[in-house]
């Protein structure tokens, strides 16, 4: 049976008002955007003068208004910090851009609506709720569930090779279709997800979340089952998806967290760090050694994987000159950004999203963006160093700041803004400023 898409956007709004009459709103904000990230459709209603109400920003309306109806006196306690500049930038760095650009000023309002919607919300209810390390746990345990709960419907999806989206609300995005989802001899399933890249990195959270929680005994069990079963059974269906990159990231991941355990550092941690920013500053500074770096994985990958590499690095040079016409503020929306050749044809694809981010909004844009998201983590490590990893009040917010150093990676190559892990950030960036984060307030 179809769902129209349109229904259940319009219907968002009030089942998250009754999880926020239901339960605490802390508990109800986990499930809105834990479950509204995993079923809520990709389509758009438009709304005159606002950004549109579409899969991510159904989110953020629906728990704003719960907010302000059952809990608005939370938003007294909202102190801005040094740790928010980022944040606060990036909503408002579409404004100067828009007006230089000759685009005027309400378009500029209006893309810094939408970042506020997308980004700016989700990153100060973060703020706001899970600024403590019991607060983090309930959050690691509820994206934990959401995954314990979508795993079924990815193996369903992968074993008959079928679309949820399109048997669900009707219509298929156009990166779930069969071309894109056969993958290392099988069906890469995507579920309710954009594709089965944004799928596997999800799935990638709740596997690495299972396994610190059971590994280092913040729950035994869950609903009467171990947390073993529960490890392995995530561990299981992640490996199902078939996604080389997530599988590096979990690898990479699950190296940090235990290595911080065991021998309490995490030299890990601050290379990957330092090798993502430095991915960054060279594409966008336009000193990437893209042919001694091809030729070096020439010796080590298989030819279709070195040539797929070369085409991304190819275009992101070609976009990272463009935008370095413009390096400041950025070019601005509508495609303004891209390459185009002399008949008016785009040239130019656009994976990853530092390269959207700077083209569109410069250096402003790409450092805010990404301050967002790294210097939470950074000052996370900073104020609790990595010997305090293993301790099992500690772990599930160090867990997370390991989990969004990833996406941040993953970023790099793709582009899937996902307001669950800009949840987490603000979350990482509360317990930062917090003097007291054992406190659960």
């Amino acid at each position: 049976m179809l769902i129209p898409a349109p229904i259940v956007q319009y219907s968002w709004i009030p089942i998250v008002l009754f999880l926020f009459n239901r339960y605490t709103p802390q508990r109800a904000i986990i499930i809105s955007f834990v479950a509204g990230w995993m079923f809520l459709p990709y389509s758009e209603i438009t709304i005159p003068f606002f950004p549109n109400f579409d899969r991510v920003n159904s989110i953020s309306y629906a728990v704003l208004v719960g907010i302000f109806l059952f809990d608005s006196g939370r938003f007294s306690r909202l102190q801005l910090k040094w740790i928010d500049i980022p944040i606060l930038v990036w909503c408002v760095c579409n404004l100067p851009t828009s007006v230089l650009n000759g685009l005027g000023a309400y378009d500029g309002v209006v893309a810094s609506l939408i970042n506020t919607m997308s980004w700016g919300i989700p990153y100060f209810i973060g703020r706001l709720y899970f600024d403590s390390f019991a607060s983090l746990k309930r959050l690691v345990i509820g994206v934990l569930i959401g995954t314990i709960f979508y795993a079924p419907l990815c193996v369903i999806e992968g074993r008959l090779m079928l679309n949820f989206h399109l048997l669900v609300y009707g219509f298929q995005i156009p990166t779930q279709s069969f071309m894109f989802s056969i993958r290392m001899g099988g069906y890469r399933p995507s579920v309710f997800m954009f594709s089965g890249l944004m799928l596997s990195v999800w799935m990638m959270a709740g596997a690495l979340f299972a396994m610190v929680i059971w590994r280092f005994q913040i729950l035994k069990k869950l609903w009467n089952f171990p947390m073993a079963f529960y490890a392995f059974y995530l561990v299981a269906v992640f490996a199902l998806i078939r996604s080389t990159g997530a599988y590096v990231l979990f690898a990479a991941a699950i190296a940090i967290v235990f290595m911080a355990r065991w021998l309490r550092m995490a030299p890990l941690f601050w290379a990957i760090l330092a090798a993502t920013v430095l991915y960054m500053y060279l594409g966008a500074s336009g000193n990437f050694p893209r042919e001694p770096l091809v030729n070096w994985m020439s010796g080590v990958f298989e030819p279709d994987r070195v040539q797929s590499m070369d085409f991304r690095f190819e275009n992101e040079e070609i976009l990272s000159a463009k935008a370095r016409q413009r390096p400041v503020w950025g070019w601005g929306g509508f495609g303004r950004n891209r390459v185009f050749n002399d008949y008016g044809e785009d040239t130019s694809v656009t994976d990853s999203l530092w390269i959207i981010n700077f083209g569109v909004n410069g250096y402003v844009g790409l450092i805010a963006s990404f301050g967002t998201l790294l210097l939470p983590i950074i000052s996370f490590a900073i104020r609790f160093p990595a010997r305090l990893w293993g301790n099992p009040v500690v772990a599930p917010a160090a867990t997370i700041a390991v989990f969004i150093l990833m996406y941040v990676y993953d970023c790099t190559a793709n582009a899937m803004v996902n307001p669950v892990y800009t949840l987490m950030a603000g979350g990482i960036a509360g317990v930062v400023v917090n003097k007291n984060p054992l406190l659960d307030r």
